[in-house]
């Protein structure tokens, strides 16, 4: 018996720094909900609802889409390039035609960039004590 595929909805993880964000895709008109809350409202700047809409925009699939999002952890920016890197992911599992467009703009790459922890001996990460003559 071979497994049937559902494609009226996908799901998908993406991953940035501490944040990790779950994303749900069905078809729609364009609604974007995180922590359930508007995109707008939960990400306040223009600049990270751009981050978290990059993948739709450059597929031209911007209002094609209703998204459910939860995320947690780490700070906006990183919560937003969660988002974005999980909708890309979904995107990819509902059409592998869109892999191309979405790997040219780095969607599809989980940016390893993380905090250096902080040694023993030290103030922070690579910070040392501070030389004193007397």
């Amino acid at each position: 018996m071979s497994p049937v595929i559902d494609n009226s909805r996908q799901r998908a993880v993406g991953r940035r720094k501490e944040a990790a964000a779950r994303v749900r895709l069905t078809p729609g008109e364009g609604m974007i909900t995180v922590n359930g809350k508007d995109c707008s409202a939960y990400f306040r700047t223009s600049f990270l609802r751009q981050i978290v809409l990059a993948p739709l925009v450059a597929l031209g699939k911007d209002k094609d889409y209703n998204i459910s999002v939860k995320v947690a952890g780490g700070g906006m920016r990183g919560q937003a390039e969660a988002v974005r890197h999980g909708i890309a992911r979904a995107l990819l599992a509902w059409n592998i035609d869109f892999r191309p467009v979405l790997k040219s703009h780095g969607f599809l790459t989980r940016d390893p960039r993380a905090k250096e922890r902080k040694k023993f001996g030290r103030y922070k990460a690579r910070r040392g004590h501070q030389w004193r003559k007397r």
